[in-house]
């Protein structure tokens, strides 16, 4: 049998190389159907591999994943196109042994494709992974602020928590530290340290959450939300919130910081799979907090303190914050010293070597060592290394009662916006500031005042423009002061907690603030309280609801400022007219409050807030408030009714601000019987700030007219800023303005014209001959439909515009040109800021007349913006009218040497701007569409080039 095998196997494989060639080929004859099944297999992975990369991998600037994108095309058609002619091959041939060229052709044909998909499969595998490591770049946002570099113990810091990232065994990191010694800045640093990593531990997104001291959940999952583009949610329930973030993280290998944690956090509420070793996706979570044990509560892995800088790193820090003086030779040994004394404390370092910042006299110096060492706090452990410095920065305040204006601030929650206007008004009720200035001067004041404790670092800006805020340390310490205050301002700061009551335990004899704002307070105690030097009280923004009751408010004699805002009253209770000194009375956003009592007792009220609440009417009392400075009724859409002789009570009334009210001020010939007229308003001499709505100016007579002008132009003679909207009869009023005015207005600096069919042109020889607003700074114009040109307002008023820093233009269909610049207005000095919106009609902004030889001088040597949008004729900035202006053109409009943005949208005819050389040097950003950019001519060949580095594309949202 062995022998006759070996014969066979002898006579087979001869057979085999002469019909079919050698062995190998035979086993490629016998393997064809095997690697056709194989081949289908490999397609189907080499297809949904290409998928993958084209949905996750940004391969537009990978010249590689290029080229391999390309071949998986090229292999997938010849694969695609071979299947019919193997299948008729294999039909053709079957059970044929002999007869098989054909076969063999297309099994050698089926071995090489299916070698060449293996090979893009494992070069395809590996650009993935290559991805998934840059892909970090995309999946971190950058965080702005403060760096670590050349600070050791910082970076050790660091070190150790990127360590632990890439710990398998870690799931939850604590980092945690007393406050201000930089746990926010540490953990900053490492997002943006794995925005550039290289590191082989990598997360497909890093999510930064702040928390804050009141712990509010619906809040923390907005800002998951946002950083995983889940926008269509913001508005669900907490616990569908908690459902779909689970579910979109349950995909991500994600990091999750959540910043600033003062509580225990239910990971699962809050919608965030529990980072467990071994059962997930190798996800983690770092937290910041106070307090160590909070980072046990929260079952965290490793926990790293953060510590306070060393003696070189604290010298370092401080004097980038007080400058070279701090170095200079007479001054470092001291310098020194103080620095020292901020204990290491990066916060405590900024705030003192901010306020030393440029004092040379050495005096001052140790002055300020003196202070340092000798304000001992009564607070063991921390306070003594936190508390010290910083109420010596609170120490060294100056300025008339600019202390207790600071303690103020510390009523309100943490990290809480405070409305400048209603702080303002606050200080002025407590008699902090000068009681006898005008409101506009009393704001003023308050403005320099905020802003000198910005500089102090004792407050900062606001989430939103018109706020400010206290950092959370500087607001500890500032609630450590006023609580062991035994005379002066003593307060007690409960805001922002979730309260549901108030104890009444706490409510002590010697309080002067009192703040409970911001819990959810339902009712406040009948009895039980006193509180007879308490000037503040503030309740805003609870839950209180239908009444006050009258023992409560009993209970506060001396109040002078009162804060019921935002709560559910529906009423006043009639023991408010027995707090004979309240000044401040603030009711904002209370929609349920439909009428207010008869307020004639509150003979001292300065301000008296009712915006945006359910008011039918205002009470007869009112009449009586002789002291009143500000009535605020924006928004009161209810409020239909006004009794003749309430408004025109109020003579030391500065401010009535009744915007998008549904009172209508009527003239006394044509208002009902009883009811406020316009003419009322003019015995409020008093009065500069006034919002009200008009009705019926195309019907006035002659002597209207002449009232209403006359009235505005004695009015505008004091005010600072003036609106006029939707006026009709605009030019008949301005014409009264003219014949009315005696000198000029010099204190308006902003001018506001909306709505008007007018066209501006003056009549009658009405025009001024001297410049009405010599001090003008801001001129908005919008949906002018006649407006032509702003030369005609120019010409109504005697306008040189010398002081003019902003014009703003929005849809004024029938302006051709801005300005012509010529006998009136030969440059605009001082403008920094152009922005023209929608003014279909626009061809040029700036019209010169024809002059031979003439030398133009530059119209706007100062522009730093200039903004340009859907103006679809405009061609140019200017055009040359006149030939001796062809040499002197650049000289001219082209003259912008202090521009520094620009942007042009919808401005299709727009081929040149005035841009040369120079302003590489001071751009700062120019926004457009690339095809206009690609269009546009300067003046010099490398101007654009140089300017490319600033150009932002931006698409067509206006």
């Amino acid at each position: 049998m062995e022998v006759m095998a070996a014969i066979l196997g002898s006579v087979v494989t001869e057979a085999g190389r002469s019909l079919c060639g050698s062995f190998p080929s035979i086993k490629n004859f016998i393997s064809l159907q095997s690697n056709l099944s194989a081949l289908e297999k490999e397609k189907k992975s080499l297809v949904d591999l290409k998928n993958k990369v084209i949905e996750d991998v940004d391969y537009s600037s990978d010249a590689q994943m290029t080229l391999w994108l390309r071949e998986v095309d090229q292999i997938m058609l010849e694969v695609n196109s071979a299947p019919t002619g193997m299948t008729a091959s294999n039909q053709k041939t079957c059970g044929c042994l002999f007869n098989c060229s054909e076969r063999y052709r297309l099994s050698k044909e089926t071995a090489r494709m299916l070698k060449e998909i293996e090979r893009l499969l494992k070069a395809g595998d590996i650009a993935v992974k290559m991805a998934g490591r840059n892909y970090l770049a995309k999946a971190v946002e950058y965080i702005p602020g403060p760096s670590i570099v050349n600070q050791t113990t910082a970076s050790q810091n660091l070190a150790k928590v990127m360590d632990l990232l890439n710990d398998d065994g870690v799931m939850r990191i604590g980092v945690w530290g007393m406050g201000g010694v930089g746990k926010t800045t540490l953990v900053m640093n490492l997002n943006n340290q794995l925005k550039g990593s290289s590191s082989t531990h990598q997360f497909g997104i890093v999510i930064w959450a702040t928390v804050s001291q009141k712990l509010d959940l619906k809040m923390v999952q907005i800002q998951l939300a946002e950083r995983l583009n889940l926008k269509e949610i913001m508005g669900e329930s907490v616990q569908r919130l908690a459902i779909r973030l689970h579910q979109r993280l349950q995909k991500e290998k994600f990091l999750l910081i959540l910043d600033d944690v003062w509580e225990t956090i239910n990971l699962d509420c809050l919608g965030v799979p529990q980072p467990q070793a071994g059962d997930h996706t190798g996800s983690k979570i770092i937290l910041t907090s106070r307090s160590l044990e909070v980072c046990r509560e929260m079952k965290t892995d490793k926990e790293v303190k953060v510590d306070v800088l060393n003696d070189e790193e604290s010298w370092q820090l401080f004097t980038i914050n007080a400058g070279t003086v701090a170095t200079s030779e007479h001054i470092e040994s001291i310098a020194r010293s103080v620095a020292r004394e901020c204990s290491g404390l990066p916060l405590a370092i900024t705030i003192v070597g901010s306020a030393m910042r440029g004092k040379t006299m050495i005096e001052l110096w140790m002055d300020a060592l003196s202070e340092l060492r000798r304000s001992v706090p009564n607070i063991k452990g921390i306070e003594n290394k936190l508390y010290k410095p910083l109420k010596w920065s609170y120490d060294s305040l100056q300025g008339k009662n600019v202390k207790p204006c600071f303690l103020y601030c510390c009523l309100y929650p943490e990290d809480f916006s405070i409305d400048v206007s209603e702080l303002v008004n606050c200080w002025l009720g407590e008699g902090l500031m000068d009681q006898h200035q005008n409101y506009e001067d009393s704001y003023n004041r308050g403005i320099a005042l905020i802003e000198n404790l910005k500089d102090s670092c004792l407050l900062e800006n606001g989430a939103h423009e018109g706020t400010v805020k206290m950092h959370d340390v500087v607001r500890d310490v500032a609630i450590w002061i006023s609580s062991t205050l035994e005379d002066g301002y003593k307060s007690l700061v409960r805001s922002g907690i979730g309260l549901t009551h108030i104890s009444e335990v706490e409510m002590s004899k010697s309080l002067k603030r009192v703040s409970f704002m911001h819990n959810r307070i339902r009712e406040l105690p009948d009895c039980g309280i006193c509180c007879p030097e308490t000037v503040s009280l503030l309740l805003q923004g609870n839950l209180l609801h239908v009444r006050i009751s009258d023992g409560f408010l009993v209970a506060f004699e001396s109040l002078k400022v009162l804060n019921l805002s935002e709560t559910r009253i529906r009423s006043l209770p009639q023991s408010i007219l027995h707090l004979g000194d309240l000044r401040i009375l603030l009711l904002k956003e209370c929609s349920a409050l439909e009428e207010l009592p008869q307020l004639d007792g509150l003979s001292k009220l300065q301000v008296l807030d009712c915006s945006e609440t359910g008011l039918r009417k205002l009470p007869s009392g009112m009449k009586n408030l002789i002291n009143l400075r500000q009535l605020l009724l924006s928004r009161t859409h209810k409020l239909k009714t006004i009794q003749s002789g309430i408004i025109s009570g109020l003579s030391s009334l500065e401010v009535l601000d009744m915007t998008h009210g549904a009172y209508v001020w009527g003239l006394k010939r044509e208002a009902n019987d009883g009811q406020a007229t316009f003419e009322e308003l003019q015995n409020l001499e008093r009065l500069h700030s006034l919002s009200i709505r008009l009705e019926g100016i195309p019907s006035l007579q002659n002597e209207d007219l002449t009232l209403i002008g006359e009235w505005i132009a004695r009015l505008l003679i004091n005010a600072s800023s003036m609106q006029l909207s939707d006026c009709p009869g605009l030019n008949q009023m301005l014409e009264k303005m003219v014949i009315s005015c005696i000198g000029s207005y010099t204190g308006l600096k902003s001018l506001t014209i909306t709505g008007s069919f007018s066209s501006l042109r003056p009549g009658g020889g009405c025009a001024a001959h001297d410049d009405l607003l010599p001090n003008l700074e801001e001129l908005r114009l919008q949906d002018l439909i006649k407006l032509g040109s702003i030369s005609e307002l120019v010409g109504f008023l005697g306008l040189r515009f010398s002081r003019l820093k902003l014009i703003k233009v929005i849809r004024c269909d029938r302006l051709e040109y801005l300005l012509t610049c010529g006998d009136f207005i030969i440059s605009l000095p001082n403008l920094e800021t152009i922005e023209v919106t929608r003014c279909k009609s626009l061809v040029e902004l700036f019209n010169f007349p024809r002059r031979e030889n003439s030398v133009p001088e530059p119209v706007v040597p100062n522009l730093r913006t200039l903004k340009l949008v859907k103006l679809p004729r405009l061609k140019t900035l200017s055009r040359q009218d006149g030939s001796g202006l062809r040499s002197k053109f650049i000289s001219c409009v082209y003259h912008m040497k202090a521009i520094e943005q620009v942007e042009v949208m919808g401005c299709d005819n727009l081929r040149k701007l005035p841009l040369t050389i120079q302003n590489a040097n001071t751009m700062k950003v120019i926004r457009g569409q690339v095809e206009w950019w690609r269009q546009l001519k300067l003046q010099e060949d490398n101007t654009k080039s140089s300017l490319e580095r600033v150009f932002k594309e931006v698409s067509d949202r206006h």
